[in-house]
């Protein structure tokens, strides 16, 4: 037989519990005997036993009653943080939050971001993917994560169902293997008097954006760089520079990266400045996300 409790009888059955007498239970609870009285032989009538021994000498609690108990008080506890815990999930201050990133901001704006995320929201649980453009875009149309870190302009297609936010725009600086004789002495680096090592870059269709803005600073200096090698992260294209392989245009925040063997230059040639930011789904309307949305908004 399955028993129907309500959690009225189970505070009324502690009240007794705790104080062993019906009367001194009845003024704690601010009502009369009788009553509670009622409610108490209701809970065993649904419990089929008996919770408590009544005789002359007052009330005890049976076996039954004793293990009912603990188990009484942990319901009634948990059933107290129940509003507590339905405002937090509407507030946004609990729940899960997705967010993707490209390399480069892991050196620029996301660890500040989650530092002050955290610190206001530290009972959101929050998975983190490091992917590419092109992938964050892809994930966001289908709904796998709730925003990204992505490099701009987000594409037609993407515009039309994706909101964004600009956060970062920076030049781009020359990362090259360490040695190099026309960089020696030299606080910026002019792509004309570089000796032609091969380029390191993004694969096109990965980042079309940074790729055609790094390709638009060598026109502008009348070169035609050679593609040397192709990679999707940061990491691993100052990795290739630290080998000697060439050499690469990079976000100016990628200068944190510190790899032996490479070293960094501002260019003496005007750059297109690389602008990250901050998409997601203009549908989206998931409290924590807007609350971490409104938090970002206020930290720029």
């Amino acid at each position: 037989m399955t028993a129907t409790i309500e959690l009225r009888q189970l505070r009324y059955f502690v009240s007794v519990a705790e104080e062993l007498h019906f009367g001194r239970a009845a003024a704690r609870l601010h009502m009369t005997q009788p009553p509670l009285s009622q409610t108490i032989f209701a809970l065993e009538a649904a419990l089929e036993v008996a919770l408590f021994e009544r005789n002359r000498r007052g009330v005890a609690l049976t076996t039954a009653g004793a293990a009912l108990l603990p188990e009484a008080r942990r319901l009634l506890a948990h059933a107290g943080e129940l509003p507590e815990l339905v405002q937090r999930a509407a507030s946004g201050a609990t729940g899960k939050l997705v967010l993707a990133f490209v390399s480069s901001a892991d050196y620029s704006v996301l660890p500040p971001f989650l530092r002050a995320y955290r610190a206001a929201f530290p009972h959101v649980q929050i998975t983190l993917r490091e992917a590419t453009s092109d992938l964050q875009l892809d994930d966001l149309m289908n709904g796998r994560i709730d925003a990204g870190l992505v490099i701009a302009p987000l594409p037609g297609k993407a515009r039309t169902e994706l909101d964004y936010l600009p956060v970062l725009s920076e030049p781009l600086i020359l990362a090259a293997p360490a040695g190099l004789a026309a960089l020696r002495g030299k606080r910026e680096a002019d792509l004309r008097l570089m000796p032609p090592l091969p380029l390191i870059i993004f694969p096109r269709p990965i980042s079309p954006s940074l790729y055609d803005a790094i390709l638009a600073v060598f026109r502008a200096a009348g070169i035609t760089p050679a593609i040397g090698q192709e990679a999707i992260q940061m990491q691993t294209i100052v990795g290739l520079v630290s080998a000697g392989m060439g050499i690469a245009l990079v976000p100016e925040s990628v200068s944190k990266l510190r790899r032996p063997g490479v070293q960094y230059r501002p260019l003496a040639q005007s750059t297109p400045l690389v602008e990250t930011g901050l998409a997601w789904r203009r549908d989206n309307s998931s409290p924590v996300l807007q609350g971490f949305l409104e938090l970002m908004r206020k930290t720029l």
